[in-house]
C-alpha cells in the first residue's frame, strides 16, 4: 500500500505543465507508452555512492532496472564511494551525452556541483536516496527518498516507547549526509544516543568494533545499524558478549527479514530502494517521452516504513525477491 501511495505522489509530481529545458526536443511520439519497448530508446545514467558488499544498492539497480526494461531505457549504472570519484562519474555521464541522469547525493559538497552542470546542459536530472535538503541548492528540480531526519526521529521513539535507555548508532560511512542525519534524527527522540564509527566495507573489523563496545558499557540496551549488513554484523558481535542489547536497523535484505521473523532483530526503518530505482528512472523517461515536468516543488517520499513482527510475513517474501 505504501509503494501504491508512492506512485500516487509521483503522478501528482509528475502531472504539471511541459518541462523547462531540453527535454521537449526530445520526443516526436504522440505520447509515452509504460510496458512498450517501442519507440527510441534513451540512454539514462545512474550514479550511486554505493560501497562495495553493499546489497541495498541490489535493490535499487534493481528496481531501476526493471523500469529500463519495461520502458526501453538503456541504463547506465556507475558507482563510487568516493565522493571526486563520484563527481567525476556524473561529468563522465555529462561528456557522453546521456539523455538522463539520476544521482546519490550523500556527499552533496563534492558531487552537487557536478550534477549542476548536467542541469546547465540541459540533461534532465534528478537526485534520490540521499541529499533530501541539497537538492534544489543544484538546481535539480526533484528528489525520491526518505526522509531520514524524520525516519531517525520515528525510530529514536519507538525505542524511547519500548523503555530504552541508551543507544549506540552505528555510522559505517564517514561523511554520509544521510546517514548523519539518521543518527541526528533519533538523538532527537532518544538522548541518550552515541554514534560509533566503523568501516562498513570491512565487515569483520565492524562487529569487531560493535563487540568492543557492548562489551564495555553493559548500560546499552539499543544498538542501532544504518544498513542491512551493519545489522546482521552487530548481531554477530552481541552474540558473543552478555549483552541484552536489543537491534534495530534502517534498510532491509533476506538475512534480516529472517532475523526479524525470528526475534533477534526488534525492527527495520524501510525506505523502499527498488521504488527509488524505479521512480527516478520512470520519472526521467516520462519528461524525456512526454515533457512531464519533474519539478514537482517537494520531494516524493518513499519512507519511513516500519518493518516487525506484525509485517514481516508478508514483506519476507518481497526480500527474498530483492524488491524490498
Amino acid at each position: 500500500m505504501r509503494a501504491l501511495a508512492v506512485v500516487a505522489a509521483l503522478g501528482v509530481a509528475l502531472a504539471a505543465c511541459s518541462s523547462q529545458g531540453g527535454a521537449n526536443e526530445a520526443n516526436q511520439n504522440s505520447g509515452p507508452a509504460v510496458g512498450s519497448a517501442g519507440g527510441r530508446q534513451y540512454t539514462i545514467a545512474m550514479v550511486t555512492h554505493e560501497a562495495p558488499g553493499d546489497s541495498f544498492w541490489d535493490k535499487v539497480r534493481a528496481g531501476a532496472q526493471q523500469a529500463a526494461k519495461e520502458l526501453n531505457v538503456d541504463l547506465k549504472y556507475s558507482n563510487n564511494n568516493d565522493a571526486g570519484q563520484q563527481a567525476t562519474l556524473v561529468q563522465n555521464a555529462i561528456d557522453s551525452k546521456v539523455d538522463g541522469i539520476a544521482v546519490t547525493l550523500a556527499y552533496a559538497d563534492q558531487v552537487g556541483p557536478a550534477a549542476q552542470k548536467a542541469v546547465q546542459a540541459g540533461i534532465p536530472t534528478v537526485a534520490f536516496n540521499s541529499g533530501i535538503t541539497d537538492y534544489t541548492k543544484y538546481g535539480i528540480p526533484m528528489y525520491f527518498g526518505s526522509d531520514e531526519d524524520l525516519a531517525g526521529q520515528s525510530a529514536g521513539q519507538r525505542m524511547a516507547s519500548a523503555g530504552g535507555r541508551k543507544a549506540i548508532c552505528v555510522v559505517q560511512e564517514q561523511g554520509s549526509v544521510a546517514l548523519e542525519a539518521r543518527c541526528a534524527g533519533v538523538k532527537k527522540t532518544f538522548p541518550n544516543t552515541e554514534n560509533l564509527q566503523v568501516n562498513g566495507t570491512d565487515l569483520p573489523s565492524v562487529q569487531q568494533t560493535i563487540g568492543a563496545k557492548l562489551q564495555q558499557d553493559p548500560s546499552i540496551t539499543d544498538v542501532v545499524t544504518l544498513g542491512a549488513p551493519i545489522a546482521l554484523a552487530a548481531l554477530q558481535a552481541k552474540q558473543g558478549t552478555t549483552s541484552q542489547a536489543k537491534i534495530v536497523t534502517f534498510d532491509l535484505n533476506a538475512d534480516v527479514a529472517k532475523d526479524i521473523q525470528d526475534g533477534t532483530i526488534d525492527f527495520s526503518i524501510d525506505q523502499q530502494p527498488y521504488v527509488q530505482g524505479y521512480m527516478a528512472v520512470q520519472a526521467l523517461w516520462l519528461n524525456l517521452t512526454n515533457g512531464n515536468d519533474i519539478g514537482g516543488g517537494k520531494p516524493v517520499l518513499t519512507g519511513p516504513s516500519f518493518v516487525d513482527k506484525s509485517n514481516i510475513d508478508k514483506i519476507a517474501t518481497y526480500a527474498a525477491n530483492n524488491t524490498r
